[in-house]
Parts: C-alpha cells; structure tokens; sequence
C-alpha cells in the first residue's frame, strides 16, 4: 500500500475550478486504475491538501502516465498557483475508518 501526500497553493478565484477537477480525476484513477480513491483538505494555511491510496507505486505510475491526458487536467494545471513537492508515505499503523468501517490492521 502506498500513500501519496500532495500540497498545493491554489489561485485566487480557482478553488472551485481545482476541486472539481481533482475529483474527476481522481474517480477516473478510482475506476480504470486501482486507486482506492483520495481525501482534499483545505488547510488553515490556505494551503489545499491531498492524499491518495495505491496498492503500489507501479499501479500510480501507470495512473499518472496515462492521467497527464485527461480532459480535466489542464484545467486542474491552471487551477494552481504553486505546487510543492509530493511525499510518498508507509503506513506503519492505522487506526483511520474509512466509510464506518475500521482499517484493517498493518
């Protein structure tokens, strides 16, 4: 399992723009490339955060490869002001639920 934290700083007047088009993507990752799906948070720093679940780092790859072709990336690429770099995470333990049921254990 692969967990990937992304950040991003938004341009004004294109938050709606960014939202929407991250979750068409991501539901498209979701359906044709084994993504379980991802969460966006907006922070207290104004800042917008994401994460996604893969099962590997080669199921992601071939996700982004084919993704940079997406009709609503380059809307989403417009949509951000700047982007920093991502972090790729283990999970070493977790206790999150995900749709009332809890994660089964690492």
């Amino acid at each position: 399992m692969l967990i990937a934290l992304y950040r991003w700083k938004i341009r004004p007047g294109y938050e709606q723009q960014f939202i929407d088009c991250w979750s068409e993507i991501t539901l498209f990752y979701r359906e044709n490339y084994g993504s379980s799906g991802s969460r966006l948070h907006r922070g207290s720093d104004h800042l917008f955060y994401g994460y996604a679940r893969w099962p590997s780092a080669e199921h992601r790859a071939k996700a982004f490869k084919i993704g940079e072709e997406h009709p609503a990336r380059a809307a989403l690429v417009e949509s951000i002001e700047e982007s920093y770099s991502e972090v790729l995470l283990e999970i070493v333990a977790d206790l999150l639920v995900w749709n009332g049921e809890p994660s089964e254990p690492v």
